[in-house]
C-alpha cells in the first residue's frame, strides 16, 4: 500500500509538472492547441482537458467535489485560458487533499461505476489514488511528446528535478 508521504510527493510532483506545462503551452495559440495531432485525445487541448476530467472524476469519488462527475469527452472549461486557470485551482485542492490522507482513509475500499466503461467496482482508495496520479503522469507524457515533436523541449519530467529536491 502507497503511504500519505507518497500521496503527497505525487500531489507536488502533479502541480510542479502542470505549471510547467502549461506555461509552455501558453506560448502557443489557440489553433496550435486544438489541432487534431493524432493523439488518444487529438490534441494538446483535448488531452490537458481529459487530465482535468480524470482528476475531477476522483476527486468527487474521494471528496464528493464536484457533487456530479462530468462527463468524458465534455469540453469542461471552453478556452485554454479557463482550462489553465481551473488547472491551478485543481492543484491547490490535491495538493490539500493529499495533506488530509491517513494510512486508515486509503485502505477503505470504495465502491463506484465507471463513465467509461460504466462497470461497478470496488477498490482500495489507494490502487484509486495511485491510478489518478498515475493517469495524470501518463497523459502528460502524451502532451510532452507532442510539444517535443513541435520542437518544444519541457526540460526534465523527473521527479528528483522538482526543485525541493536541489
Amino acid at each position: 500500500m502507497i503511504t500519505a508521504a507518497h500521496c503527497e510527493l505525487m500531489a507536488q510532483y502533479n502541480e510542479w509538472m502542470n505549471s510547467r506545462l502549461y506555461a509552455v503551452c501558453a506560448s502557443l495559440p489557440d489553433e496550435e492547441l486544438r489541432k487534431d495531432r493524432g493523439a488518444f485525445f487529438q490534441s494538446i487541448y483535448g488531452t490537458l482537458n481529459h487530465i482535468a476530467y480524470g482528476d475531477l472524476a476522483f476527486l468527487s469519488r474521494f471528496t464528493g467535489d464536484p457533487n456530479v462527475i462530468p462527463e468524458p469527452k465534455a469540453d469542461l472549461f471552453g478556452s485554454f485560458e479557463r482550462l489553465k486557470s481551473e488547472r491551478a485551482g485543481l492543484d491547490q485542492r490535491i495538493l490539500a487533499w493529499s495533506a488530509s490522507l491517513t494510512p486508515a482513509w486509503l485502505a477503505e475500499p470504495l465502491t463506484y461505476t465507471s463513465k467509461i466503461d460504466g462497470k461497478t467496482r470496488t477498490v482500495a482508495k489507494w490502487v484509486l489514488v495511485t491510478h489518478m496520479f498515475n493517469h495524470e503522469t501518463h497523459h502528460r507524457g502524451q502532451v510532452t511528446t507532442l510539444l517535443s515533436q513541435m520542437g518544444l523541449d519541457m526540460g526534465s519530467t523527473d521527479i528528483p528535478f522538482m526543485p525541493r529536491f536541489g
